[in-house]
C-alpha cells in the first residue's frame, strides 16, 4: 500500500498519480478483472502507449474524449490516458440511448468517441447525427463503418507524457447530471476535485497493505471514481472490477476477489438484504461496506448477517463531492436519518429564498462555500448561464433542502424544486412518497405540486400513482392510508392512476415534466370527493 499524499497540492494532478505508483508500488496488483490482472506498473505502460495514440490522432490538452461503454480495464486505461494529454473525459451512461444519448453525446463536443461492441448498434442507430471526428471500439470494430479498433489507439513502448504546465485546478472530466428538474448540465470536475473526493473518503475506511476494493457500479458513475476508482489508484490498493451488480453472484465474486471493502447505492444493499438467506452469509472477506442510503433499523441486522461493518452516511453532489458525512474519527453515534456533519474546509448554510439563513429545524437551501479554490465543480460545461445561477457570491446553492437540529446534525428533506409549500409548511414530496409506497397495492409514485388557486404563493400536492399488476385500490384508499400512517397535511388534494412516469434514462423522476402536465381528465380531487383529511 502506497497512498499518495500530495502534500505539495500542485502536484495533485490524475497524470501524475499512476507514474508515481509506478515507481513507488509497481509490482503491486491494481486492476483485476475477472483473471485479468495488471500491475501499477503494467497499467502505466499501457496509459502512456494509450496517450502517445490518442495524440497521434490529434488530442490535445483541452480536447475532450467521451466513452459509452461497460466497466473494463481499458476504461481506466483511457481516463488516465486522457488526463496525462491535459485533456477531459466525459462519461456518457451506458443506459442511454436513441436522441437522448446522440443529443448527450453532441454536447460533450468530443474529438473522439469510444464505445464497445456491446453498445456499437445503438451507436449505429444514431450514427448520422453524431458530430464527432472519430470512433473507436472496444472489441470487433468493424460492427461500426468506419471505426478504428480499440487496439489501433496503443503507441507501442511510449514514454512518460510531458506533464509541465498541467494544473491541479483544470478541468479532468465533464460528468453529465441526472436532468430531474429539467436538461441536464456538464458538471466541470477538476483534478484536485477528485483528490479531496478519494482521500477525504478514504479517512471513512480503515484501508491496510493488501486490501482490495470491490466496484459493480457503473464507470460513469462518479461515485465509482470517488469511492472505489480513483481511491484505489491514490491509495494503493488493488481495484477489482465487476461489469455489473449482482445479487445472486455479489458474494461469490467478494469471495472469488478476496474482496475487503465495496461501495453499494440505492436499493443494491437492500437487494442483498432480501435475499434468501445462507448458512455462509457470514464467510466472506468484506471487512468494510459504504451502503448509502442504509435505513437505520437494517445496518446491525445487515452487518451481524453478513459479517461486515456498515460506514456512517453522508451527502455528496456531483457539483460538491463532500459536503456532509459520519465521521467517526469526531463522533460514534448520529440520531436516526442523519447525513451527519458538514466537513472541513467548507463553510455550509441552510438559507432560505432571501438567502438568509432559517433557524434550527426550519428546512432550507443547502449553501456551501468552499475555504480554498478547487474543493468543488469549475462551473457547467458550455453553459455560463446554470454556472451563475448555482452561485450566491461564494456560495455554492445546492438545490437540496435540508434541516438542522441544535446538535448540528443535518436531514435531507427534498429537492428544493420539489418540495411543496403549502398551508405555511415547506412538505417533502419525498417523504409522501415514503408513505405512499408502503401501500400494499403501489408499485412506484410521484408526488409534486400543483399551484395553489387560493394563493399563488402555494401549492397543492398531486400524486401519480402506479398499481401493481393485478391490484386495486382507489384513491380514497390511498388518500386514507397516507392519513393514517402520515401527517394530515401529507394527504395530496390530487391523486391519478397513471401506467407510467416520465424517468431519465437512468431511472429518476422528471418532476418537471409532471407538473408541467398538471391536472386530467382522471384526476381525483379530494375536495371535490368529500375528503377531508383529519389530524
Amino acid at each position: 500500500m502506497n497512498k499518495l499524499e500530495f502534500k505539495d497540492i500542485h502536484d495533485r494532478h490524475i497524470g501524475r498519480s499512476i507514474r508515481m505508483q509506478a515507481e513507488q508500488n509497481g509490482d503491486t496488483r491494481f486492476l483485476v478483472f475477472d483473471r485479468t490482472v495488471y500491475t501499477f506498473h503494467e497499467t502505466n505502460e499501457k496509459v502512456n502507449e494509450l496517450a502517445a495514440g490518442l495524440r497521434r490522432l490529434g488530442i490535445a490538452r483541452g480536447d475532450r474524449v467521451v466513452f459509452y461503454m461497460s466497466s473494463a480495464p481499458e476504461v481506466m486505461f483511457l481516463v488516465l490516458a486522457v488526463n496525462k494529454l491535459g485533456a477531459v473525459w466525459v462519461p456518457v451512461n451506458s443506459d442511454y440511448k436513441g436522441a437522448w444519448l446522440e443529443d448527450t453525446i453532441n454536447r460533450g463536443r468530443a474529438k473522439l468517441l469510444v464505445t464497445d461492441t456491446s453498445h456499437a448498434e445503438r451507436i449505429a442507430a444514431v450514427a448520422g447525427g453524431l458530430n464527432v471526428e472519430r470512433i473507436a471500439v472496444l472489441g470487433d470494430h468493424t460492427c461500426l463503418p468506419g471505426a478504428l479498433g480499440f487496439g489501433e489507439l496503443y503507441a507501442p513502448s511510449a514514454g512518460e507524457p510531458d506533464l509541465r504546465g498541467m494544473h491541479y485546478g483544470d478541468t479532468s472530466s465533464v460528468l453529465w447530471t441526472s436532468g430531474t428538474t429539467g436538461k441536464s448540465k456538464g458538471v466541470m470536475q477538476s483534478h484536485n476535485v477528485w483528490f479531496e473526493a478519494a482521500l477525504g473518503g478514504d479517512v471513512m475506511y480503515d484501508t491496510r497493505p493488501g486490501d482490495v476494493a470491490y466496484n459493480v457500479m457503473p464507470m460513469y458513475n462518479s461515485g465509482a471514481w470517488a469511492t472505489s476508482l480513483f481511491r484505489s489508484l491514490f491509495c494503493g490498493i488493488t481495484l477489482a472490477i465487476d461489469p455489473a451488480f449482482s445479487v445472486s453472484h455479489f458474494w461469490d465474486r467478494v469471495r472469488f476477489y478476496g474482496a475487503t471493502q465495496s461501495f453499494t447505492i440505492g436499493a443494491m444493499h437492500m437487494f442483498l438484504w432480501g435475499a434468501p438467506a445462507r448458512p455462509d452469509d457470514a464467510d466472506n472477506p468484506l471487512r468494510e461496506l459504504q451502503a448509502v442510503p442504509m435505513p437505520s433499523e437494517i445496518k446491525e441486522p445487515f452487518s451481524k448477517r453478513f459479517g461486515v461493518k456498515i460506514m456512517g452516511q453522508g451527502m455528496s453532489q456531483s457539483e460538491a463531492m463532500l459536503i456532509l458525512r459520519q465521521d467517526a474519527r469526531k463522533r460514534s453515534s448520529w440520531p436516526v436519518g442523519s447525513c451527519g456533519n458538514p466537513v472541513d474546509d467548507i463553510d455550509v448554510m441552510l438559507a432560505d429564498d432571501a438567502g438568509k439563513a432559517v433557524a434550527v429545524g426550519e428546512p432550507g437551501e443547502l449553501w456551501v462555500r468552499p475555504h480554498r479554490p478547487f474543493l468543488i465543480f469549475n462551473g457547467y460545461f458550455d453553459d455560463p448561464g446554470a454556472t451563475a445561477n448555482a452561485f450566491s457570491g461564494a456560495w455554492y446553492k445546492t438545490g437540496d433542502l435540508l434541516r438542522r437540529d441544535a446538535g448540528d446534525n443535518y436531514f435531507f428533506v427534498d429537492r428544493k424544486k420539489d418540495a411543496v409549500r403549502y398551508k405555511g409548511r415547506n412538505i417533502s414530496t419525498y417523504e409522501v412518497e415514503l408513505v405512499a409506497r408502503r401501500h400494499p397495492a403501489i408499485a412506484d409514485c410521484a408526488a409534486f405540486g400543483i399551484p395553489s388557486e387560493a394563493l399563488k404563493s402555494e401549492d397543492e400536492i398531486k400524486l401519480n400513482v402506479i398499481l401493481k399488476p393485478g391490484a386495486e385500490a382507489t384513491e380514497r384508499e390511498i388518500a386514507q392510508f397516507i392519513n393514517d400512517n402520515a401527517p394530515y397535511f401529507f394527504v395530496p388534494r390530487y391523486i391519478e392512476f397513471v401506467t407510467e412516469l416520465p424517468y431519465t434514462p437512468n431511472q429518476k423522476i422528471q418532476k418537471y415534466k409532471l407538473r408541467e402536465a398538471g391536472l386530467g381528465v382522471a384526476t381525483w380531487d379530494a375536495d371535490k370527493a368529500g375528503f377531508k383529511a383529519t389530524r
